[in-house]
Order: C-alpha cells, then structure tokens, then sequence
C-alpha cells in the first residue's frame, strides 16, 4: 500500500488522513467558516486534512434540489479557501470539459461514484496528472473497482484514492459491508471510509430528517476504521438543518474533534497489527 502526493504532503499508510467540508459549495461564510474550523482542528490534532466541497452536484435525485453555485464561482471559493488556509482542495467532476478550469485549482479531482465506470472522464481526468479520488459505485462489487482504478494507471497516473460509500441494498438504504474495505485495498492504493454519506437515503430530500440515519455514524465509522482504511471523508457543516445538500446527514464542524479522535486511536491500534 502505497502513499499519495499531494501538494507535497503525504497521505495514505503512513498516516491516518481527514477529507471534509460542506456537501456543496454554498456562501462565503458557510464556507470560510467550515474551512477554519476544520483547519484548527486539524492542526491541533496533527492530521492530514483534504478540504472538500462541490462547485456542482449533477446527480441530485430532483432538478428542485441545490445543486451548487457552478464551475466559475464554485472554483473562485475553492481558490479562496485554498490561499486563506493553506490547504489542499478536492471537488467532484461531473464532466470533461470542466477540467481544463479545474485543474488550474484543484488539488485532488474526485469521480463521483455513479460516475466511476464512465471511460472518457475517468482517463480524462487522470490525464491531468493529478491524484484522483475514485468514490466506488454503489452498484459495483468491490473487486471491480481495479477496473476503473486500472483506466487511470492507464495513463501513467498513481495518485490514487478508493473511497467506500456503502452499497444501496433494498429501497433507498445504503449498507456498508467491511468485506469491501478488504477488496478496495487491494489495489494497492489508499482507501478512505466515507461516513456520512454511507447513511443516506437516496431520493428523500436533504431537508427530511429520514434522509440520512445520522444515529449510526459513530458506529459504522468505528467499525469501518477497525476493518482497516487509511483515512475518513465525513461531510461538515455549521449549521446541518440548514444546509443547502444532505442536511440530514452532514456532521456538525463543531463535533468534529469528539468524533475523530476515536477514529485516529482505533487506526492507531489496527495499524500495528497489519
């Protein structure tokens, strides 16, 4: 298992890493707010930190739902956090054409899980030359992700992140299995645990308290770092009832440090027994 570059900074086996943020990309405060939070705590903790946002999310269940400012004015907020924190940034790409502009700012690009099958933007992307983080489609058998994982060594690029976001099982659940976590490592590169959105339910709004199982975040990412990821993504926000894309499923920023710290203890204990 190998580490990832990122703005000069490793992240993968070495040491347990955090990838956070609003879901989408709302107002500046929102989003300076977040990102300072989540820099203190960071810092404070001595934790590699990828700061996460989307410029547009195009795979909301209803054209009635937010779906972000869009690439321009998503990229000028990133930039801005990016200089203001000195962190590196990560958002999904939905498209090809977006990542001429993107890759001027962006630091890790991030294929959507629905996304993680389509050729064109998967090599297209990794063409950049920047690390890609891969989210696993939840459609897809873990062992098949060496397939798109494969489209972009393909181009010479190793930069590579396998995210893990649950499966969808039944109507609208997403279950995780840690028989995935197994496989996903198995390609040799790091896999991160996303958290918050393994408890969404597809297709109810964001706004509805049914939409995501927020009860079970402190066990499935316990028992997610325990079956042995390099690092979590877990969606923050200030405010979570009020936010503008998977409200009933964002972590409060202000609960972040109560939530993590087991997380980086039980890395540290399954990490001296690989």
């Amino acid at each position: 298992m190998d580490n990832i570059t990122v703005r000069g900074q490793q992240f993968g086996k070495d040491k347990f890493f955090l990838i956070s943020g609003p879901c989408v990309i709302e107002d500046e405060k929102i989003m300076m707010q977040t990102a300072e939070s989540l820099k203190k705590l960071t810092d404070k903790l001595n934790l590699p930190f990828i700061f996460k946002s989307s410029f547009m999310k195009d795979n909301r269940s209803s054209v009635e739902y937010y779906m972000g400012p869009g690439l321009d004015e998503g990229l000028k907020m990133l930039q801005k956090v990016k200089d203001t924190f000195d962190v590196p940034v990560l958002t999904d790409i939905h498209y090809p054409d977006q990542l001429k502009a993107a890759a001027e700012v962006i630091d890790v690009l991030q294929i959507p899980a629905y996304l993680c099958m389509q050729t064109t933007l998967v090599v297209e992307a990794a063409k950049t030359g920047l690390p890609i983080n891969i989210k696993h489609g939840q459609f897809l058998a873990p062992e098949n992700m060496i397939k798109p994982v494969q489209k972009i060594e393909s181009t010479g690029n190793k930069n590579i992140i396998v995210t893990e976001r649950g499966f969808t099982f039944g109507y609208n659940d997403m279950v995780v299995d840690p028989r995935s976590f197994y496989e996903l490592r198995q390609t040799g590169y790091p896999v991160v645990f996303d958290i918050t959105h393994s408890i969404r339910r597809y297709g109810i709004p964001s706004a509805d308290p049914t939409g995501g199982m927020r009860q079970y975040l402190k066990t499935i990412g316990r028992a997610g770092i325990a079956a042995g990821v390099d690092g979590v993504f877990i969606e923050a926000h200030p405010c979570p009832s009020e936010a503008l894309c998977d409200a009933a499923s964002q972590l409060n920023v202000t609960e972040m440090e109560e939530f993590i710290k087991p997380l980086i203890e039980i890395h540290n204990i399954e990490k001296s027994y690989r």
